[in-house]
């Protein structure tokens, strides 16, 4: 009896089906730019602090056009509100990726709506989710809202690549 439990508790610990982790409630305390927040986390006296990147968008880069309007209509939407992150990731930089919502609203759904990010299919999440923020971007596109004012604004991936190699020894910051 006991190998069955233990054989059906290592089945559902490393089962490719659980990778969410619960949703944490956590108070925003940073924007660093329109798709990247830190968050404190945990309870008085054993709080960690959590860099996260917003799922399933890109905004521009801070030294970008649209990058400071990007982090400013984050930051009206999250600093200093409680956020309930939803885990579904780590980059390769250590940050969190996640669901974000604050006051019940989801972040990235907004951002991309109100012109101010793409749509970022990252290992094809938006996709596997019905495709809904493809939807929200065609419509700000449509309506010029936000970077969308620009007739053909520059993608933060073309505008980090274009960054990377103009610099000496493709260094980037």
């Amino acid at each position: 009896m006991h190998l069955r439990a233990l054989l059906l508790f290592s089945l559902l610990a490393f089962s490719p089906f659980l990778t969410h982790a619960a949703p944490r409630s956590c108070l925003v305390v940073g924007i660093s730019d329109g798709d990247t927040l830190t968050a404190r986390c945990g309870r008085t006296g054993a709080y960690e602090r959590v860099k996260v990147r917003i799922a399933a968008i890109d905004a521009p880069e801070k030294a970008q056009p649209y990058g400071q309007r990007s982090r400013q209509a984050l930051s009206s939407l999250c600093f200093s509100e409680t956020a309930l992150i939803s885990e579904v990731d780590t980059d390769r930089y250590g940050r969190t990726v996640a669901d974000v919502s604050c006051n019940g609203e989801d972040v990235g759904s907004r951002m991309v709506s109100e012109g101010w990010a793409w749509v970022y299919d990252y290992n094809n999440i938006v996709t596997k989710r019905g495709g809904g923020l493809f939807k929200l971007e065609a419509k700000a596109r449509a309506q010029h809202r936000g970077l969308w004012a620009d007739a053909k604004p520059t993608p933060p991936w073309d505008w980090r690549r274009r960054e990377h190699n103009s610099r000496p020894n493709g260094f980037f910051f």
